[in-house]
Parts: C-alpha cells; sequence; structure tokens
C-alpha cells in the first residue's frame, strides 16, 4: 500500500504538486488579466506616451472593429467550432453596404446589408450544425468562396460613397458621443449585451455545455445542432456590425478590406481564454484580448520596431496562450511523454 501511495504521489509531481495547483489555477482563471497588466507596466516603461490618454483612446478605437468580430467568434469557439471565414464576409458587408448607400440609400442599405450577411451566417451554422461537417474545412472553404463573392459583387473595384459630405452614414464610425467615439460605444454596448447573454441566460449555459461535452449535451435534451447555428448567427451579426464600423468610418473601401482578420480574431479569443477544445471563455475575457493586440501593436511602434514585427510577437503569444491554456487543463505545462 505504502509503495502505491508512493507511485501515486510520483505521478502527481510528489512534494511538487501542492505549490503547482495553485500557479496552475491561476493561470487559468486570471492568466489573462495578469499578461495584460505586465504587458501595459512594460509599455509604459518603454515609452511615456505609451499610458496617455488621447493614445489609449485611439488604440480602443482602432480595436473597435477587430473586437466586434471576436465577440461573436467567441460563441463559436466557445461552443466548439471555428470561425475563418469572418474576414472575408467583413469584406463582403462593408462592399454590400457601401454599394447600396447610392442605390437605395442607407436607411434601405443598412438592414439588406445585415440580411445578406445573415445569410451566409446561416448558411454556415447549417453545414456545420445540422450537417454536422467540420468547421475548420466549411469556414475555410467559406473563406475563398466569400471572397469571390465579394468580387463578384463589387465587379473586381473598390467602393466609395459618392457625396461624402451629405450622409448621415458617417456617424458610425466617425461620429461622437459625449465626448466617446460611437465604434467604442457600439463594441462596449455589444460586449455588454453579449456578455450577459453568454453568462446569465439559458442559451449561454446552453452553448457551454455544447462545447464542453456534444454528446452528453445532446443526451441532456440540448438541441446541439440548433446551439450552433445560433452561434454562427451571432458571429455574422457582429461581422455585419464590424463592416458598417468600417464602411462609415472611411466612407469607402477595398474589397479585400477584411483579409487576413479571421487570424486576428482567432488571436484575440485565445488569448481570451477561449479553449480550442470548446467549453470554456468569456466576453469580458475577449475583450481583454482585443486590447492586448491592440496595445501590443501601438507599443511596438512607440519603442521604434518596425510594423512588420508585430506578426511575429503576435505567433509568439498565440503560442503561449495555447501552452498555458492546454497545461492549465491537463495539470501540467511539460508534457509527461516528453
Amino acid at each position: 500500500m505504502a509503495d502505491t501511495a508512493s507511485t501515486t504521489d510520483a505521478k502527481r509531481g510528489g512534494k511538487d504538486a501542492p505549490p503547482r495547483e495553485p500557479i496552475l489555477k491561476l493561470v487559468a482563471k486570471q492568466g489573462i488579466l495578469i499578461a495584460f497588466v505586465l504587458f501595459m507596466i512594460g509599455f509604459a516603461l518603454a515609452n511615456s506616451r505609451f499610458l496617455d490618454p488621447e493614445n489609449i483612446m485611439g488604440v480602443i478605437r482602432s480595436s473597435a472593429i477587430l473586437g466586434v468580430m471576436a465577440l461573436g467568434v467567441t460563441f463559436v469557439v466557445i461552443s466548439g467550432n471555428l470561425d475563418l471565414s469572418v474576414g472575408s464576409m467583413m469584406s463582403f458587408s462593408t462592399i454590400v453596404v457601401l454599394d447600396l448607400h447610392d442605390k437605395i440609400g442607407p436607411a434601405l442599405a443598412i438592414p439588406a446589408m445585415f440580411a445578406l450577411t445573415l445569410c451566409l451566417g446561416a448558411f454556415i451554422g447549417f453545414l456545420v450544425g445540422y450537417l454536422k461537417l467540420n468547421s475548420l474545412i466549411v469556414t475555410l472553404g467559406m473563406l475563398s468562396a466569400i471572397h469571390g463573392l465579394t468580387l463578384t459583387w463589387s465587379g473586381g473595384q473598390n467602393m466609395d460613397i459618392a457625396d461624402k459630405s451629405g450622409t448621415w452614414f458617417s456617424v458610425f464610425g466617425q461620429g461622437e458621443m459625449l465626448g466617446i467615439p460611437v465604434p467604442i460605444l457600439l463594441f462596449a454596448l455589444l460586449a455588454a449585451t453579449l456578455g450577459v447573454v453568454l453568462a446569465r441566460t439559458p442559451f449561454g449555459r446552453k452553448v457551454y455545455a455544447v462545447g464542453g461535452n456534444g454528446t452528453a449535451a445532446t443526451f441532456s435534451g440540448i438541441r446541439r445542432a440548433r446551439v450552433v447555428f445560433l452561434c454562427y448567427l451571432v458571429s455574422a451579426f457582429c461581422v455585419a456590425c464590424a463592416g458598417l464600423i468600417q464602411a462609415s468610418r472611411s466612407l469607402g473601401s477595398q474589397n479585400t478590406v477584411g483579409q487576413g482578420m479571421e487570424l486576428e480574431v482567432l488571436a484575440a479569443v485565445i488569448l481570451g481564454g477561449a479553449s480550442l477544445l470548446g467549453g470554456s471563455g468569456a466576453i469580458y475575457k475577449t475583450v481583454i484580448g482585443v486590447l492586448i493586440l491592440g496595445f501590443i501593436q501601438n507599443g511596438l511602434l512607440l519603442i521604434g520596431l518596425q510594423f512588420y514585427a508585430q506578426y511575429v510577437v503576435t505567433w509568439i503569444i498565440i503560442i503561449l496562450a495555447v501552452w498555458l491554456d492546454i497545461g492549465a487543463k491537463r495539470g501540467r505545462f511539460l508534457s509527461p511523454i516528453a
């Protein structure tokens, strides 16, 4: 019996186990907050302008579009799936609303764009949820398909609003309310609303259940396909909001404006602690992940590094985030096989 106990102790790490467990729990629960504070302190020490209120407001404003998209993808990832089509879908929604603005007016162009974008999200949700196709393959294919649809819609041309001075459409990207830019207000409103939906409603609990153990959720009476379908609708709605802000900010756009953003969005969601295995994550942590990416990019520029350095740093941060996530779940940071 003593030998068995000592063997079990050795497997669990022996005397090292007690100190390790609190660290793992702290990393699993508050790792993103710790990382955010450390990044802020580091960049503030490197450059005094980093904590300037104007700089902070500028970073949050520039991160709003990415953040709005990340809010929707958080639902998809927690449900145990991926969405790599959001970048192309954002390009599509931006081009559509700009094109329809001059043809039918902004009052009709905005709901028309939302309807078309939601149709794309519904189609993806149907393929992944009801037909049970692999979300990585489906959304990777839709990335190319939607890009082609955008080029077809625009005729391969960039899109601009004819009369930029005589439209109220600019309020979504350029306006301010109580001294706060409207994109930041929209980001905060969506984050608060979706945060409540995910954390305080039956639908939110179903999303966690489906992502944590889809089979058990099905046997519990949860309609798994419907939950996945609705998660992709939420993602598409957020993409449409991001497209609206993007189109309104410049009143014109390239037809590839969202190209590559799907990886930044996924990076923000992962940094926020949402597991790629599904079942864990939170909206407020995704917001922090978005801000970390935004402040990293800003901080690197302020300390004099070239803009392309941020791609390497972002890659390193994603690897660290995934490593910490897996380590926190299996109870050790190094693989027992190694």
